[in-house]
């Protein structure tokens, strides 16, 4: 049975590997110290499909080197544990154990302290790999013994090469059936790709399969539209990408940028996030990115959930849309969630202060003998709805939480506030 054609286009050394310059090309540490012979433990971190696997399959088929491959998915302690005590033999062996460890992320720590030792006396060479950010997943200790290197998604370069190379290689490759591919259809998947060799090369493949039963055996635009782009789309919800974008799409709407803010909101969209994480998201931004700026921000966020409760997809991008569009769009204050802040932390500094007696209610009749309520001034009794009164506690009187920003509907309070305090 025929190999998928990304297995059987894997590169066999540096030199075939594409992509990845910034840290295996010519004069790079990393490529001369390989090139040396020298095999460091290493924890490599990119995305899918930018040719992790590929090259530790070449750096391990270095001579001197026995590797041992696992997962941290199904690798328990005591299998772990095996490959280590016979890491000593296999050294008076003449060879060294490089034990090369997939899915990094799911690492625990008992685990990772059992690797420690080993990798710091140099018993073992360690390779880890994984698609998620190796910071949050592991200890300092075991960051620290190794070298991180990080891929990158491939380029426009990079994979228009690959495919190019598998429909001319007829050794491993395309190249015995003639096919050919149209400038459109490889820009297309060049883009639906998303810098991931492996969707390139499969997508390839299926459409090598449609253009093998046309005259003129070209893979055109037409045909590759018809992939679904939703399975094309690196996106997960559980790793960086998720955190990316949601970042990417929160600093749009921040920074006032309702275009960029709704190709995020698309991207997210289309990739399959939950809707409802995204308005959660976007209720929150209108009390904290915009707040009295536009006290309508917050009706309009939590009102584009309900509509969304209410419509479900495929039309509930439409309520997101408009809220997305408004919110992007408003004027921006930050000065309510800052006054929160600066309240707790002198929460936090003073402690549960002692109230003012005349604004505590006397419910009880020791509450009355002890002044509670004495003193009191209604506002509505007052021209202006105001009268000077102190409400803070004693050690933090004249101090001013809320400062709102001459911008929007918080001009106003802003005006209302700096007149009213200039009595007190």
């Amino acid at each position: 049975m025929k190999q998928p054609l990304a297995h059987r286009l894997r590169p066999r050394s540096l030199d075939e590997l594409v992509g990845q310059e910034h840290v295996l090309g010519p004069g790079k540490p990393l490529r001369e110290t390989l090139d040396a012979g020298v095999l460091p433990s290493l924890i490599i971190w990119g995305p899918p499909g930018s040719g992790k696997t590929s090259f530790i399959r070449i750096i391990t088929a270095t001579p001197g080197y026995d590797p041992v491959f696992m997962t941290a998915v199904s690798a328990g302690t005591k299998e772990i544990n095996s490959v280590l005590r016979q890491a000593g033999s296999l050294t008076l062996g003449g060879k060294k154990t490089v034990l090369v460890l997939d899915e990094l992320q799911h690492l625990n720590r008992s685990q990772q302290e059992i690797l420690l030792p080993y990798v710091e006396d140099g018993s073992i060479v360690f390779i880890g790999i994984s698609t998620d950010n190796p910071s949050f997943a592991l200890n300092r200790a075991l960051l620290s013994r190794t070298t991180l290197v990080v891929f990158e998604s491939l380029n426009e370069q990079a994979l228009k090469a690959i495919i190019g190379h598998a429909l001319s290689d007829t050794e491993r490759g395309l190249g015995s059936e003639g096919i050919t591919i149209d400038k459109d259809a490889m820009d297309y998947l060049i883009v639906m790709s998303n810098g991931d060799a492996r969707k390139a090369l499969n997508a390839v493949e299926i459409l090598a399969g449609i253009a093998a039963k046309k005259t003129e055996r070209l893979i055109t635009l037409k045909d590759a539209s018809k992939l679904s782009e939703v399975n094309l789309l690196p996106y997960d919800r559980k790793e960086d990408e998720h955190y990316h974008t949601i970042s990417a799409f929160i600093k749009s709407m921040r920074g006032s940028d309702p275009d960029a803010a709704m190709y995020y909101l698309a991207r997210m969209l289309e990739s399959g996030e939950d809707p409802r994480f995204l308005l959660r998201r976007m209720i929150i931004f209108a009390s904290e990115d915009i707040g009295n700026a536009d006290p309508a921000a917050l009706t309009v966020a939590v009102s584009a959930f309900h509509a969304f409760e209410a419509v479900g997809m495929p039309e509930g991008f439409i309520p997101i849309a408009h809220a997305v569009a408004y919110l992007a769009s408003c004027p921006k204050s930050n000065a309510s969630y800052k006054a929160y802040l600066n309240a707790k932390a002198d929460l936090k500094r003073h402690g549960y202060l002692d109230i003012p007696k005349h604004i505590i209610n006397p419910v009880t009749e020791l509450g009355e003998r002890l002044g509670y309520g004495d003193g009191y001034k209604y506002p509505h009794d007052f021209e202006g709805g105001y009268v000077e009164q102190q409400y803070l506690p004693d050690k933090l009187k004249g101090t001013h939480y809320y400062l709102p920003k001459d911008i929007g509907y918080e001009k106003i309070i802003k005006a209302y506030l700096e007149k009213i305090r200039k009595k007190s």
